[in-house]
């Protein structure tokens, strides 16, 4: 994929080739002070989120979470697209009611907690609930087009990451 073969299939290829790109994106993405989540999007349309118990625990993964993200950018960007009303907010508040409104599947953790799996027409997700805080929140808007997803890595592309959830 991406043109950056590796005998083992190893998704460190595309980050390493790349790295330029990358390395862009994250220079042009900064945290807010207490931030604890992220909305992304690409071609102006929402592709997901990730939303952490606390501020320190986001600054630890902002940094791969921005590169899962900007790999599939990369992937998919189209020159033509214009920004839709997500990109202004005003589908945000959309994305989030869609995600809350989702029905959710609860499953004992492997370690600590319950795994909640959620899918909807329009959202799939995940996330780790201890106690009665969520730790930890992925969702994904549904796509639109087909065949955009695959491949691994240490922090999976956030296509990747939407289409792994438990079945």
């Amino acid at each position: 994929r991406r043109n950056a073969p590796s005998p083992s299939m190893a998704m460190s290829e595309i980050y390493e080739k790349d790295r330029g790109s990358l390395d862009d994106y994250v220079q042009n993405f900064a945290r807010a002070e207490n931030q604890a989540g992220a909305v992304f999007l690409i071609n102006g349309k929402i592709a997901g989120l990730d939303s952490f118990a606390g501020p320190d625990t986001f600054a630890k993964v902002f940094v791969k979470l921005v590169k899962s993200y900007a790999l599939d950018a990369i992937d998919w960007y189209d020159p033509a697209a214009t920004p839709e009303e997500a990109a202004n907010g005003n589908g945000v508040g959309a994305f989030l009611a869609g995600i809350a409104e989702a029905p959710a599947e609860r499953r004992q953790s492997v370690s600590e907690g319950d795994d909640l799996r959620i899918e909807s027409a329009s959202v799939v997700g995940f996330a780790l609930e201890a106690g009665s805080r969520i730790l930890h929140l992925a969702a994904f808007a549904k796509p639109a087009e087909a065949g955009r997803d695959d491949a691994q890595s240490r922090m999976s592309r956030f296509s990747s990451r939407r289409q792994n959830r438990c079945s």
